[in-house]
């Protein structure tokens, strides 16, 4: 499951654009601590609904997009440009948001609406940086590890800082993340294309995923991990800032979630090169399966340490299998596709995402934080038992 030899050019072109791809977390992670706080600065009524549809705007607008992004740089035979497109855009949609209040006239739907746009333009750079690391040599593996690396420190990172700023002011996150969108598309400016001859046509390139029906296991392994993710951004910060259990404020609640974070992004790179020698199978099974036990010990937990010890553990195990299931796509992507490919990827992911908020908001609300717990820790149990025959026979 190796590509070609790996070479100095090779390793910095993958830690530019992993730097790409932290940067775009970073600036994504900074509203969560702070997600009540920013949708009430917005005009916003309600807490618990208005943060749902918040975060549902963005991650809709990452469904629409994603796939659409990756057929038209299949179709260009180059990523960088779209990439830095797609930062500039997302940018504008962060300042446009953050000075909604002062400028502009506009309801809560509006706000929605401008959150979508900015949630559109995002994604494709997003999405893009990793395509462009499946195009390196090195390892699927490794370049996933570097991805996996770099989306873990950015939000290990985002969330304490996105905390301290929504404490200052919570429309700071905004401004913050734009200019860190600026960021991204200078760094992926420069470089090197290595994506190949593009295909005839957009449609083509979205229809050859379908060409690769095995694609659906890693999709179904990704769809599910990011629920949890989408989980923990609304219904986790909110079970932590909850006045009838640990009632943190946002910076602490912040630094909880960076328990996870932390060792989820330092873990990556290591347990990606890992997975390039032992396969794909043990991390993302037995990974899926030990990481939906330790989502609900977070639940489950009785008190403060105990929540932050599990939470710890949710992290070391997601990065045993995160960039072993991303890996799997560039296994199993050809290289004319790839753009798509992790497209599609970031298309389950992020419908997986918006389940997360819709589902444990929905089961929160009605029936508790506990049994939201249990739901998606759950979830991640049953797809590492119902999903692990097709994933063997893949191996």
């Amino acid at each position: 499951m190796r590509d070609a030899a790996n070479t100095p050019n090779a390793d910095r072109e993958r830690a530019s654009l992993a730097a790409v791809v932290f940067t775009v977390l970073f600036a994504q992670v900074l509203l969560y601590p702070g997600v009540p706080d920013l949708v009430s600065a917005l005009g916003a009524t309600t807490e618990l609904d208005a943060s749902t549809y918040f975060l549902a705007a963005e991650f809709a607008a990452f469904i629409a997009f994603a796939g659409v992004w990756g057929a038209l740089s299949d179709r260009a035979g180059a990523r960088r440009p779209f990439i830095t497109a797609g930062a500039v855009g997302g940018a504008a949609g962060y300042l446009t948001l953050a000075g909604a209040p002062a400028v502009l006239d506009l309801t809560f739907g509006g706000v929605l609406l401008l959150r979508a746009a900015q949630g559109a333009a995002t994604i494709g750079a997003f999405s893009l940086a990793m395509a462009a690391l499946m195009d390196l040599p090195g390892g699927h593996g490794r370049n996933m590890g570097a991805a996996g690396i770099a989306i873990g420190l950015g939000t290990a990172l985002g969330a304490p800082l996105g905390g301290q700023l929504t404490e200052f002011d919570p429309l700071a996150p905004l401004v913050v993340a734009a200019g860190m969108l600026l960021v991204a598309g200078a760094l992926a400016a420069r470089g090197p294309e290595r994506a190949s001859g593009g295909r005839t046509s957009v449609r083509e390139a979205i229809r050859g995923i379908s060409e690769t029906p095995a694609l659906l296991v890693p999709y179904a392994f990704g769809f599910i991990d990011r629920l949890s993710a989408g989980f923990f951004a609304l219904v986790g910060t909110l079970y932590f800032r909850d006045p009838s259990g640990f009632a943190l404020g946002a910076g602490e609640t912040g630094l909880v979630l960076a328990l996870f974070f932390a060792p989820f992004a330092l873990l990556q790179y290591p347990f990606g090169a890992l997975s390039d020698r032992v396969g794909r199978v043990l991390p993302v099974a037995g990974g899926s399966l030990l990481y939906g036990v330790a989502v609900v010990a977070v639940g489950a937990a009785p008190t403060l340490l105990l929540a932050g010890a599990s939470m710890v553990l949710v992290g070391v195990v997601g990065a045993a299998m995160s960039p072993a299931t991303m890996a799997l796509v560039t296994d199993l992507a050809s290289p004319a596709n790839r753009g798509a490919a992790i497209g599609g990827f970031n298309v389950a992911g992020s419908a997986g995402f918006l389940a997360g908020v819709l589902v444990g908001g929905y089961v929160a609300d009605a029936y508790g934080f506990l049994a939201a717990f249990f739901v998606v820790g759950g979830a991640e149990i049953l797809i590492a038992v119902v999903a692990l025959p097709a994933l063997l026979a893949l191996r």
